[in-house]
């Protein structure tokens, strides 16, 4: 049998009823854009007498945003041309010591903008990533230079005992939830 870093992480499926009905969608809505862009540009075209300057002006900035608007449709319809769903195994992951080094780097230049508290919840979360603590490194900038996220951060003690505490607790009960399935 062959090792476990041999094997995916994951493996892909694809969804061939969800392909057909989408494209088939997709294929309709095309020739109704395509008639209604047709519809458009003929007005520029045709010659009538009741045709003003200003009729024209407006009949362009709705064709001009008619084509901005399908072409980010047209975009939009990427996720749908193919669906997927993966089933990921982490069982297959690499052990600890194997896996590599990770920086977190959270940026935040304005306390008014970004309330402290919501940063100190991001550093706060970054912390708490199922990584071994030794590899995890997360580093917050502040390129504002505020005095009140410095003295947030002070007072968050972060490397205190009862976050580390708190850490693993939260570690210890998801493995046993983890073992429940």
């Amino acid at each position: 049998m062959e090792s476990s870093s041999k094997l995916p992480l994951n493996l892909c499926h694809v969804h061939k009823l969800s392909i057909v009905i989408n494209r088939t969608h997709i294929f309709f809505h095309s020739i109704a854009l395509v008639f209604l862009l047709y519809y458009r540009a003929f007005f520029f075209f045709f010659q009538d007498s009741t045709k003003t300057k200003a009729t024209t002006i407006a009949w362009l900035l709705v064709f001009v945003s008619e084509i901005l608007l399908f072409f980010e449709w047209l975009l939009g319809q990427s996720s749908r041309w193919r669906p997927v769903s993966r089933t990921a195994f982490p069982e297959r992951l690499p052990a600890n010591d194997k896996l590599p080094a990770v920086d977190v780097f959270i940026c935040t230049a304005d306390p008014e903008k970004e309330p402290t508290v919501g940063v100190m919840n991001t550093v706060l979360s970054a912390m708490a990533m199922d990584y071994p603590p030794e590899k995890l490194h997360v580093y917050l900038s502040d390129d504002g230079g505020a005095a009140v996220t410095l003295k947030e951060e002070e007072d968050a003690d972060f490397g205190g005992s009862k976050f580390i505490q708190d850490r693993e607790d939260i570690k210890e009960k998801y493995e046993a939830f983890k073992k429940k399935k």
